[in-house]
């Protein structure tokens, strides 16, 4: 039985489709891919045997629709806003704050310009350039919800990844463990899921706006609209998807995965940075477009709640 049903409403509304967003003043743009509105299916289900505790119980939520990156947010893009130095640090102006130099390479040699994924980040960093990118275009992106990041990886399908069930054919859609050779990739070099959305599983695992919490199923309201969990404190927020360090069984659409103190465990700064990861290369991100979108008063209290911590 398919366990999502989607909604006609947004489909019918011809705006509602792929477009390629210009960042101005710049040459560089990305793809976003509509995902429509619908219920589905959340989490694993009871004999599943690679079910983990903070997966369960399966719950059904309805999402509204959305825009999603088609690709994780590349150096070349997250570079735009590192060196904007239009945003200072604590700009009275525009609220923006521009990450701080990083003291080693991050991208540990794996590549940055020509479309590689951008990498060992907080997700303050991400959110902070989504915020920057709103300023800049005008237009509300941030980072997915959970909920809002697993539907759209499943992209209506029922099993254990997009593609169905058989770990062995993820060589072809995920670079992992297996097929990654312990580095990223250039992102959209795979299959993409049904929904056009381009290394959702594996590459980076990416960052979603939630506090995580092992009762997550637990704390929301089954049927529940566009649930979240709000952020209560900085730490732990929870990351989507595995990456190329991880194995198939990590990759699974319904796999949680928490941040780690260790994700920071070599940063030299005392305190650590709230703006990157030294041994989470392998966590990046992608954007998220409601379709509704908030008013500007709605937006800035968005940022203002989720930066506080």
């Amino acid at each position: 039985m398919l366990l999502i049903t989607i909604l006609t409403n947004a489909q019918t509304d011809t705006l509602f489709k792929a477009y390629t967003q210009a960042v101005p003043a710049t040459n560089v743009q990305f793809k976003m891919v509509p995902i429509p509105a619908g219920t589905f299916l959340m989490g694993s289900p009871d004999g599943d045997k690679n079910a983990e505790k903070d997966e369960l119980p399966q719950r059904s939520f309805s999402i509204s629709a959305f825009w999603m990156g088609a690709y994780e947010v590349t150096h070349d893009e997250f570079n735009l806003f590192f060196q904007d130095e239009t945003f200072a640090e604590n700009s009275k102006v525009d609220a923006v704050t521009r990450p701080t130099p990083q003291y080693i390479d991050l991208s540990w040699g794996m590549g940055t310009e020509g479309g590689y994924p951008a990498n060992s980040m907080q997700q303050f960093t991400a959110l902070m350039y989504c915020h920057w990118l709103y300023k800049k275009t005008g237009i509300f992106f941030r980072l997915p919800t959970e909920a809002e990041w697993e539907y759209a990886c499943r992209a209506g399908t029922n099993t254990t990844y997009y593609f169905g069930d058989n770990a062995n054919d993820l060589p072809g859609h995920a670079w992992y463990k297996n097929n990654s050779k312990s580095v990223y990739h250039k992102v959209g070099s795979l299959k993409p899921n049904p929904w056009g959305l381009y290394d959702i599983l594996g590459n980076v695992a990416e960052w979603t706006l939630d506090q995580y919490d092992e009762g997550y199923f637990t704390k929301l309201t089954a049927g529940a609209a566009d649930p979240v969990l709000a952020p209560t404190a900085t730490h732990p927020k929870t990351v989507r998807g595995g990456s190329f360090e991880d194995e198939a069984k990590d990759l699974r659409a319904a796999n949680r995965k928490s941040w780690e103190a260790s994700w920071n465990q070599r940063d030299p700064q005392i305190p650590k940075s709230r703006w990157w990861l030294t041994d989470a290369s392998f966590v990046g991100f992608r954007v998220v477009r409601p379709l509704k979108q908030p008013s500007a008063g709605e937006a800035e209290a968005f940022f203002k709640l989720h930066l506080r911590q």
